[in-house]
């Protein structure tokens, strides 16, 4: 009995180990693709408000109401070259650029189906902006019902030791 209760410790353990991983993998990316934002700032139109929003995306009660954020999300896609030129995710180019973080291969081809099954969804959005900011509400749920969406704490911190690293 007790040789049953350490596998299953040992399995949980490693379960634990792994969404910790996942959620590790998933603030780095995010952070990654945050970095494009100041680029972007200006060709969307975003005001010092809306700008604030973004660090905001991984809370339960972010809004995606802003158009604006939608056509940021566009920039900032275009920016590492993630999008076709239909506004699609450019599912090679979106592989690699997850890849490109460390342990990012753990995640890359789960982050890029959810991509997809989103992009499925709300195909028939004409406007590329409310579309793709729909599939980045639509991804954010899908992470978040996976439990690889990282934490408002974790990104905060992460973003303030960025901050006074510069």
């Amino acid at each position: 009995m007790a040789r049953l209760a350490s596998s299953v410790l040992a399995v949980v353990a490693v379960a634990a180990a792994a969404v910790v991983a996942d959620v590790q993998v998933m603030k780095d990316v995010t952070l990654g693709f945050g970095q494009a934002l100041e680029v972007c700032r200006e060709e969307s139109q975003l005001s010092q408000d809306v700008m604030e929003e973004f660090f905001h995306f991984w809370r339960e009660d972010f809004k995606f109401e802003s158009r604006a954020v939608g056509c940021a999300l566009q920039c900032m896609s275009r920016h590492f070259n993630l999008l076709t030129d239909s506004s699609r995710m450019h599912h090679e180019n979106t592989h690699r650029f997850i890849e490109s973080f460390p342990n990012g291969s753990v995640l890359a081809k789960q982050m890029v189906s959810l991509i997809h099954g989103c992009e499925q969804q709300h195909e028939a959005e004409p406007d590329h902006c409310w579309r793709i900011l729909r599939v980045a509400e639509c991804f954010k749920r899908r992470c978040q019902e996976a439990g690889i969406a990282p934490s408002m704490e974790i990104i905060m911190a992460e973003f303030i030791m960025e901050t006074e690293a510069k």
